[in-house]
């Protein structure tokens, strides 16, 4: 198009070094912090070599660049990670220059894919996360776009390495010098209290604070409501590209209704009514009562208790729409959020400050969900809370509230959530649940509009949807080897070993202390019989 026109002679404008060694042939992907580019470099044998060429945004922190570079050339080129070929920089513009693998959108082969490529699929994204754990990286943003998969050549490479960070004992230095950066940067804004269509209502303090503070502050409809769930991927995204397909989420963000409630981070929040809906940047903060008052205090103690964290006073905001000045001076806890959402892991989502691979891992569950469920992006929420929220639905309430404990972290919730069986949350939503089987006719859509809450799926069939069902059963016994060519169709997604929903448990695992790792997910029994 023209507008892509435009980009790649600006990117000539900008770093001209590019003119005389590459041929950019097109845009080929476009995210928060970068664009990516096909280019042919010819070589001096005389052949045309296909790169891949990274435009870093210009407000990119030099650390931050110099970081994701010795990522690349340290834990790259081997192992399903991407290396580094060239790097070229004009001022403040830089071009990392990468080896161009052809590949194909995760949304274009999700339900064409058979069972066995899948295991291939995470077998080789283990042997990535193995790689570059191994030199303590945290990649933070694993995601099937940064999964790179050529199906044909049965190819396969990690990259985006733009939101990395070390754990503490890193091999790469200059992560080292970034993660001290970082914790000098200020803290992230405060995540708003959720309440769910269903009566659900989220929130998360520090178990100190929990009888101590609350605030909160409620939107109106109009600003509180969640936007509906697009049928294609727009640019522009972290997570977006090229690739226009239709996305499939199991939640659609129009099965919520949000409202929320701007709160610090330690604090505790009860179910907002859905009568006091009132316009938060209108309003201004107000209290019952003066915590602090001037004429009880010098000027300087006002000035002292007003700009210090006021831990040790009772705030006088519980349980109402206003946030006293007791909530609004305490100090925020410090986490890194980054990532794309959906994929963030428990830990990331309540702000908890000790991150560590397991993270990865995480979202590793998540691609395993998407794959073995048919579902992509399987969560989809605007906020941490809405998406802890989701969470829930899945692995239990009660369990994510446990989990939490263990890493200093209090979660409220209005109601228990019971935890989902995976194996038939998986096969229900891709289809092949034998309990509830339908005719190839009656298998429903896998679009946005059938993006429910998976609640009670363990539940067996209703007698009436048992009744509709009888017909089309009799229908392929009657019919001429209709059963056999169905069989042959599943492409072997009717017989998921127990091994697949004992990994997929491990890897969702809430507690990331016991998290499976990659090394001990590639030694798992659903890999025993596949070469490291």
């Amino acid at each position: 198009t023209a507008g892509i026109k435009r980009d790649i002679e600006k990117l000539y404008e900008a770093v001209p070094q590019l003119v005389n060694v590459f041929k950019i042939k097109e845009k080929i992907g476009e995210g928060t912090f970068s664009s990516v580019y096909l280019a042919t470099a010819q070589l001096q044998t005389g052949h045309e070599e296909k790169m891949a060429l990274k435009h870093l945004i210009p407000t990119s922190h030099p650390l931050r660049i110099a970081a994701e570079l010795q990522c690349l050339t340290v834990a790259g080129g081997q192992d399903n990670v991407m290396g580094v070929k060239y790097c070229f920089r004009k001022n403040d513009h830089v071009v990392i220059v990468m080896p161009y693998l052809e590949h194909e959108s995760f949304l274009d082969i999700l339900d064409s894919l058979s069972f066995e490529e899948v295991r291939e699929y995470m077998f080789n994204l283990f042997k990535a996360l193995r790689r570059i754990h191994h030199f303590g990286i945290v990649h933070r943003d694993v995601k099937p776009s940064n999964f790179l998969y050529n199906r044909q050549l049965k190819e396969y490479a990690l990259v985006d390495f733009g939101l990395a960070q070390g754990t503490p004992d890193t091999k790469i230095e200059l992560l080292k010098t970034a993660h001290s950066e970082d914790q000098q940067e200020s803290c992230s804004q405060s995540n708003p209290t959720i309440a769910l269509r269903s009566g659900t209502s989220v929130s998360v303090a520090a178990p100190k604070q929990i009888a101590q503070q609350s605030a909160s502050k409620t939107a109106d409809k109009k600003s509180s409501s969640l936007p509906k769930i697009q049928l294609k991927q727009g640019r522009g995204g972290k997570e977006d590209t090229l690739h226009h397909s239709v996305q499939r989420s199991v939640f659609g963000e129009r099965n919520f209704n949000v409202y929320s409630s701007t709160y610090q981070e330690n604090s505790s929040t009860k179910l907002i009514k859905q009568s006091k809906m009132i316009d938060v940047s209108s309003r201004k903060f107000i209290t019952k009562k003066k915590i602090i008052s001037t004429k009880t205090l010098s000027n300087g103690a006002a000035r002292k208790a007003a700009s210090g964290c006021l831990s040790n006073l009772i705030c006088d905001c519980y349980a109402t729409d206003k946030v006293c000045s007791v909530c609004l001076s305490r100090c925020q806890q410090v986490a890194p959020r980054a990532g794309t959402p959906g994929f963030r892991a428990p830990e990331v989502l309540t702000k908890c400050p000790t991150q560590t691979t397991a993270i990865d891992m995480w979202s590793a569950g998540i691609i395993f969900l998407s794959l073995l469920s048919g579902r992509y992006p399987f969560y989809k929420a605007s906020d941490d809370l809405t998406a802890l929220a989701q969470i829930m639905t899945v692995r239990g309430s009660r369990e994510t509230i446990q989990a939490a404990k263990t890493f200093g972290k209090s979660v409220l919730c209005t109601q228990v959530v019971p935890a989902q069986n995976l194996r038939t949350l998986c096969e229900k939503l891709r289809g092949t649940n034998k309990s509830c089987m339908r005719s190839q006719d009656e298998v429903p859509s896998k679009s946005v509009n059938d993006s429910a809450l998976p609640v009670a799926v363990d539940r067996p069939c209703a007698p009436e949807t048992l009744e509709k069902q009888i017909q089309p059963l009799k229908s392929f016994q009657e019919g001429d080897g209709a059963l056999e060519i169905k069989a042959t169709d599943m492409k072997g997604w009717d017989q998921v070993p127990d091994e697949a929903y004992d990994l997929l448990d491990k890897l969702l695992d809430l507690n990331p202390a016991t998290r499976i790792t990659a090394k001990e997910a590639l030694q798992h029994p659903f890999f025993k019989d596949m070469r490291l």
